[in-house]
């Protein structure tokens, strides 16, 4: 694996200097070099949709093909749902009217409004063998390309590490910090938040959230009670109020950080794997069931394909 190199301002010193150093940053997954990555470089998908190709790229990596790091957007906007997040939380009225889709993650925590301009969202999936046992590890193993892309935009990024209390728990920014995988600027407000799960215990995704710039309004609107907006603000910041650039360069810091962690070569979605997602979209993460009701309508046809295999 090609090694990013950091000086004496990097994420990695600031981490150190900060208190959160730990045996991950000698940690790195088992025999990458002899895996092959590829960059998926950022597309615009409906919400379903790019939940449904995290899967499919989880499936694609625990059958022995590329493991993907990739780069998204969201078209038309959407608020996805954290796993466990109640649907009373959502003010459906204003999603419907605004024209806001609504999905729910495999992922837990809160909701999180994504547009195609002040969201940046990538994800990594690869099998859960590679990577580390302890979820703790994992995460910082798999936040390095993300701290390493702030780097590159020049803003001074950490883990949280103050305890500040919930603000309006059904948001995923305004939530209580974590200090495992919520990311705040030097000034300590949120900046991005990040999720992972293990699919049947094959295969590792965490995606996550760069807020590029502030929709405050519609992020907040999209709850039922929201706060005020002065309180998100205080709350949050994002990429353009942090480094004052475009957002063509912060997708190609993110890009470029990925694609040089993983030593990841440019690659495309085969047809196979766009026909399977687009199925999956619209039979699990575009259904009423997985929405309203969190049930998997494909859990138990996936599991029936499982004995068959093993037959």
């Amino acid at each position: 694996m090609q090694a990013v190199e950091r000086g004496t301002n990097s994420w990695l010193d600031r981490r150190v200097h900060n208190g959160f150093a730990s045996t991950i940053v000698s940690l790195r997954m088992a025999d990458i070099e002899d895996r092959e990555w590829r960059l998926i470089r950022e597309d615009v998908r409906p919400g379903p949709l790019n939940m449904a190709l995290d899967e499919i790229a989880a499936e694609t990596a625990a059958a022995g093909g590329p493991r993907t790091v990739r780069v998204y957007r969201w078209e038309p906007a959407t608020l996805s749902l954290g796993y466990r997040q109640e649907p009373a939380t959502v003010d459906w009225e204003f999603c419907d009217r605004e024209g806001i889709s609504v999905t729910r993650r495999p992922t837990g925590g809160g909701g999180i409004y994504h547009d195609n301009h002040g969201d940046i969202s990538y994800s990594i999936v690869a099998p859960a063998a590679e990577l580390p046992g302890d979820l703790m590890d994992t995460y910082e193993l798999l936040c390095e390309p993300l701290f390493d892309g702030f780097d590159r935009l020049d803003v001074p990024v950490s883990f949280a590490s103050e305890d500040r209390p919930a603000i309006h728990e059904p948001a995923c920014y305004l939530r209580a910090l974590h200090p495992a995988h919520d990311v705040v600027a030097a000034d300590g407000r949120k900046i991005s938040g990040n999720a992972q799960y293990r699919r049947r215990r094959d295969s590792v995704i965490q995606h996550g959230s760069v807020l590029f710039d502030r929709a405050t309004e519609r992020h907040l609107s999209c709850f039922v009670d929201p706060p005020a907006a002065e309180r998100f603000d205080e709350r949050v910041t994002n990429v353009r109020e942090q480094a004052n650039v475009d957002r063509e360069r912060a997708v190609a810091a993110f890009e470029n950080a990925l694609a040089d962690w993983a030593d990841a070569e440019v690659g495309t979605w085969t047809d196979d794997e766009l026909d399977r997602a687009r199925e999956r979209a619209r039979e699990k993460f575009a259904s009423d069931a997985w929405n309203h009701d969190r049930e998997d309508p494909t859990a138990a046809r996936a599991a029936a394909d499982r004995e068959e295999s093993t037959e």
